[in-house]
């Protein structure tokens, strides 16, 4: 079959889906009102609240959400085959996401910027709210170890991509005190300062002294330092730190320094990127060669662990911590939350789509494919290199030396999951904060301190896990349980979102119908790996640090889940409400 068609029919669909149910749902589900005093202004601090351009929110929040997750979960899921994967992004896209993704933004920009967590207190009660922040608190964790762990091991593999990463960040700085302190234009800057990073990535692919190849400087890979570590895992235990470093100054600056300039150059990275794929998808229209179904595919079962594996690119419950937790304090106009919080969703969604493309078009055949993924463990080993390869060779299409397609392939998805890493810490220092005010433990509500628990509590669970990958198997560890707590975290946020239009008096089947979806699908995927996999009941081992955080995230949701049921079905609606206030 040629890809081309693939991509066109999935591509219509996204765009059917912006232009005529987003808007839908925003004149008749979520009455957005242009005249509403968004929270950017009403608490404007300079800070994390500021009234900022659609299209620069756009470039925050689209770079935010799609990290490496879109690209991991499609390159292992693909395992089961590429029709299954491709019909879930691109239905999950559509009436999922990017109605969770608008939900949760309008709904923190209606209640002063507050993020999910905190406005589950109004919406079922103090200890429902308290139980879904610590939910967040794991997950937001999870996923800073998981996106550290997977940045640390691009820079090993992709040395010649590390300088291009790190010129971005002085330059992006310099964006931001041009833009608000001279009140400049930021496409021109950003589009020089990504000129800079791909000449840097071309030269860096051809000239081995421009790679930061710390794993040669130790002298090679299995070479004896140290502490016990060999070459291989000072380089990670180094890229950790520097990393670590890295966010702790990236949460606590002001947001207009680099968050949004290094946000709108990876938004144009990942249009760009996007653009370099498809058109080198239409230049080599390649045949697929990955199996429509993968009959091969028997040790586990693709229902319901695919709507786990992919979570961003179909839906996502980091996308909602993301959309109320940093985006809704930048919106101008609420208006703009359709445009931010919907059209972020179909650009993760095409994310997803070209990596399930790059992959089932990249080997030779069946053969080559099944080598790759003789199961689903070797799918989720080889799945992002796979994905690398193949979108380097769709890149080639466009006139691009393999080489180089692949360094500046790795740039974007390290770019990604920088975006990703850093305001996942920033959510961390937030919901760290509001549980030091819930429990009065003053300190934790000090920038500095809740920042510092946030980042060494990540770095610790990265690094300290013993696991199959040897020194720092956290992120590896914890892949299986971020997919199933994100997806958990979606459909809880869904029910929030419910209750919320319920008590309004509006349509909730837009919102309840995802919700029923998403958690009987995790509650199914959850239970059996905490009860038959990970507690060692079943036939593998046991595994003490998922079963662990899988067993609490578990018993909270299903607490929180009881709960709700009275409020989502016993109360009556409250239509006298007035609308855009906060809800009591």
């Amino acid at each position: 079959m040629n890809s081309i068609w693939l991509a066109f029919v999935s591509l219509v669909i996204f765009f059917l889906g912006y232009r005529f149910y987003s808007k839908f749902i925003a004149q008749k589900i979520y009455q957005l009102d242009p005249d509403f005093e968004t929270p950017a202004h009403e608490l404007e601090d300079g800070r994390d609240f500021v009234p900022t351009n659609k299209w620069i929110v756009l470039g925050h929040h689209f770079t935010s959400v799609a990290g490496a997750a879109p690209i991991v979960g499609p390159a292992i899921a693909i395992y089961w085959g590429w029709l299954p994967a491709l019909l879930w992004v691109a239905i999950g896209t559509v009436f999922a996401a990017g109605v969770h993704d608008f939900g949760t933004m309008v709904l923190s920009i209606r209640n002063q910027g507050r993020s999910i967590g905190t406005m589950a207190d109004q919406l079922i009660g103090r200890r429902g709210r308290i139980l879904f922040l610590f939910i967040i608190l794991i997950l937001v964790l999870m996923v800073n170890a998981v996106f550290a762990w997977v940045i640390s091991n691009l820079f090993i593999s992709f040395p010649a991509s590390v300088l291009s990463v790190f010129i971005q960040i002085p330059l992006a700085v310099w964006i931001g005190y041009y833009t608000y302190k001279r009140q400049g234009n930021m496409l021109i800057p950003s589009i020089i300062v990504l000129v800079v990073m791909y000449a840097t990535a071309v030269m860096a692919s051809y000239m081995p002294v421009l790679q930061i190849d710390l794993v040669r400087y130790f002298g090679g890979g299995e070479a004896a330092l140290w502490l016990g570590l060999n070459g291989t895992s000072m380089a990670f235990l180094i890229w950790i730190v520097v990393l670590m470093t890295y966010v702790y100054i990236a949460s606590v600056l002001p947001v207009w320094k680099l968050l949004q300039p290094r946000d709108f150059i990876n938004a144009q990275q990942l249009i760009l990127g996007l653009g370099i794929l498809y058109l080198g998808l239409m230049v080599m229209a390649p045949g697929v060669t990955a199996p429509m179904h993968n009959a091969g595919a028997n040790d586990v079962s693709w229902f319901p662990l695919l709507f786990i594996t992919i979570a961003c690119g179909a839906v996502s419950g980091f996308h909602g911590l993301v959309a109320s937790g940093t985006t809704s304090k930048q919106i101008d106009k609420e208006t703009d939350a359709r445009f931010v919080g919907y059209l972020g969703a179909v650009g993760e969604g095409a994310l997803a789509i070209i990596t399930i493309l790059a992959i089932a078009t990249f080997f030779s055949g069946s053969e080559a494919f099944a080598s790759t993924y003789s199961s689903f463990s070797a799918a989720g080993a080889n799945g992002l290199n796979a994905f690398i390869q193949g979108a380097g060779q769709l890149a080639t299409g466009v006139g691009i030396p393999a080489e180089a397609a692949r360094t500046i392939i790795a740039v974007i998805v390290v770019s990604f999951a920088a975006t990703t890493l850093d305001s996942s810490v920033r959510l961390m220092r937030y919901i760290i904060a509001e549980l030091g005010e819930v429990y009065k433990i003053k300190s934790l509500t000090r920038v500095h301190v809740a920042t510092s628990v946030a980042v060494l509590s990540s770095a610790a669970l990265v690094l300290l896990p013993e696991g199959p990958k040897g020194f720092g198997s956290g992120g590896y560890l914890l892949w299986p349980l971020f997919g199933t707590s994100n997806q958990l975290l979606a459909g809880i946020s869904f029910l929030l979102i419910t209750i919320w239009l319920k008590r309004r008096g509006r349509p909730i089947i837009y919102t309840v119908v995802p919700m029923i979806f998403l958690l009987a699908m995790t509650l199914w995927a959850m239970t059996e790996q905490v009860v038959f996999e990970w507690s060692g009941l079943g036939t593998g081992d046991s595994h003490l640090l998922l079963f662990s955080f899988g067993a609490v995230i578990l018993g909270f949701a299903l607490w929180i889940l009881i709960e709700s049921a009275s409020i989502l079905f016993g109360e009556e609606e409250d239509v006298s409400e007035p609308e855009h206030v906060t809800i009591e």
